[in-house]
C-alpha cells in the first residue's frame, strides 16, 4: 500500500469528524467492497476510541475488538458502533445490471 502523507492523513482525520462526511465515507467504501471492520476501525480512531466508547457507552476494548479484522462481531454490535453516524446495516436488491457485472 502507497504511504500517505502527514498532511493526507490529518486532512482526513478532520473530515472524519464532519458527521455528514462520516456517512459519505462509510456509505463510499463499503460500496468499494472494503470491509465494514475496516472502515469503521478508520472512522473511529479518527474520532478517537475513548471519546466513541462515551458516546456509543461501549467499553474501549469492545469496541478495538469489533474493528479488529480478526473478529466477528454481532450485528447488533456493528449497528451500535454504526448508530452515532445516522447509519444501520441492511439488505438490499442486487441491481440486475450488477449481478450480470459479477
Amino acid at each position: 500500500m502507497a504511504r500517505r502523507a502527514k498532511d493526507w492523513n490529518e486532512g482526513l482525520a478532520k473530515d472524519l469528524r464532519d458527521p455528514k462526511f462520516v456517512k459519505e465515507f462509510i456509505q463510499a467504501a463499503l460500496e468499494e467492497g472494503l470491509p465494514i471492520q475496516v472502515v469503521l476501525g478508520k472512522v473511529i480512531r479518527a474520532y478517537g476510541v475513548k471519546e466513541f466508547s462515551k458516546k456509543t457507552k461501549i467499553p474501549g476494548p469492545n469496541i478495538v475488538r469489533a474493528i479488529d479484522p480478526g473478529h466477528n462481531p454481532t450485528q447488533e454490535t456493528l449497528n451500535r458502533l454504526l448508530r452515532p453516524f445516522g447509519l444501520k446495516l441492511s439488505v438490499s436488491l442486487i441491481d440486475k445490471r450488477e449481478k450480470s457485472a459479477a
